[in-house]
């Protein structure tokens, strides 16, 4: 981990609503493979692009996006 990594949940909200990667990047006006990438953690978003991807789940940003792991679905939060 960096000290400048970004987590997201896009693929989980994705996956949940039905959404292929390739419908998010068209609506985003991103390159399908620019979704894998921040869905894998090898590219953080900019600012603009985390909120339209927010925008587009109509979520807030901290359901979508962390600066710590988030914990796995099934799991106890402490």
């Amino acid at each position: 981990m960096s000290a400048e990594d970004v987590y997201n949940r896009i693929s989980v909200l994705r996956a949940e609503r039905g959404v292929s990667r390739k419908a998010l990047a068209t609506a985003l006006g991103v390159h399908y493979q620019t979704i894998g990438y921040l869905e894998r953690g090898e590219y953080s978003p900019s600012l603009f692009l985390a909120l339209r991807i927010a925008e587009y789940f109509e979520v807030p940003m901290e359901v979508l996006f962390s600066l710590k792991p988030f914990p796995r679905l099934g799991s106890e939060v402490k």
